[in-house]
């Protein structure tokens, strides 16, 4: 965990809709200046866990400390010092890029040259272009440029990178990048358990609105030891089917993952069992635990379902 000064705290937080508990005693804090990323499947409650201490909506209970002072609720001067980048940006889409910061601008007392912030998300060419007319990445950087008018301390990013293509998520995180060397504290949910290994100082893995894992990447998946994992793909197979494999198969699904401490044996055990029970192993992959792998063997099933 990170030793600097929590900008941001909550402890105990909870908000239920009806008989469904979307937040479930949620505590954790973050760091000044640190990526902090909510990582867990659709409806683990990051988004709901974000718009409470947005000021979107409010608790039904918990403690929220922010910039060093406990508040009841967010008010109008704590979101002056936030930025806020929302799932769905909902900007008109016959404003020109320029205009639709220029209209974000007008809402703050001091906020940054609309020409500054179009080249810090990389919108300089498209300063006179429709929204509607821009790419998903496009829309998602002038997204953020919104977030970022008015020179936030505190920056919550909502799922920034969904159904993005693999440049256009680059471009997010070299951006996101970029906030945190310039001291900016920045509170990140994902689904993408790579998005919070590449960006993430702290992590928390929410599931059915509770924390059930907090910490380093690197500290989560040392929790699963130095063993090497086999990952491959066969039918949908029940446990009677790995009788006598020796070693530790769990399966989900059509994906097998095998951990192991012997690379070498354990292969070779693998490639006997698959002739001997005439199943091909497609798709085989070999690594060391990632986050995902923290999420299974916490739940028994995969972040991105």
């Amino acid at each position: 965990m990170n030793d600097r000064q929590a900008l941001l705290a909550v402890r105990d937080l909870r908000k239920s809709y009806g008989a469904v508990r979307a937040v479930d005693g949620v505590s954790f804090s973050v760091p000044a200046g640190t990526v902090f990323t909510l990582l867990g499947p659709n409806g683990a409650g990051k988004t709901t866990t974000l718009e409470i201490l947005e000021g979107v909506r409010d608790a039904d209970s918990g403690e929220i400390e922010m910039f060093g002072v406990r508040v009841r609720r967010v008010t109008p001067a704590l979101k002056g010092r936030m930025g806020v980048l929302l799932q769905e940006g909902g900007f008109d889409p016959y404003l020109k890029v320029r205009e639709v910061l220029a209209l974000f601008a007008s809402f703050f007392d001091r906020p940054r040259p609309v020409a500054e912030v179009l080249a810090e998300v990389s919108l300089e060419d498209k300063a006179g272009a429709l929204v509607r007319h821009l790419s998903g990445g496009q829309k998602q950087r002038l997204a953020l440029g919104a977030a970022l008018i008015n020179d936030p301390d505190l920056v919550f990013l909502d799922e920034p990178t969904t159904g993005l293509d693999p440049q256009a998520r680059r471009n997010i995180w070299a951006i996101v990048e970029r906030l945190k060397r310039d001291g900016k504290t920045i509170v990140l949910t994902t689904h993408y358990m790579e998005e919070a290994e590449a960006l993430s100082d702290d992590v928390c893995i929410m599931d059915h609105g509770r924390v059930i894992a907090h910490g380093s990447p690197r500290d989560l998946t040392a929790q699963l030891g130095q063993d090497t994992w086999v990952e491959f793909d066969v039918p949908d197979l029940g446990p009677a089917a790995w009788g006598g494999f020796p070693g530790s198969v769990q399966q989900d699904g059509t994906t097998a993952t095998v951990k192991t401490a012997d690379l070498v044996a354990t292969l070779d055990a693998l490639l006997r069992w698959s002739r001997e029970k005439g199943f091909p192993l497609r798709n085989m992959t070999v690594r060391q635990p990632n986050l995902e792998d923290v999420f299974l063997a916490l739940t028994g099933r995969r972040l991105r379902e």
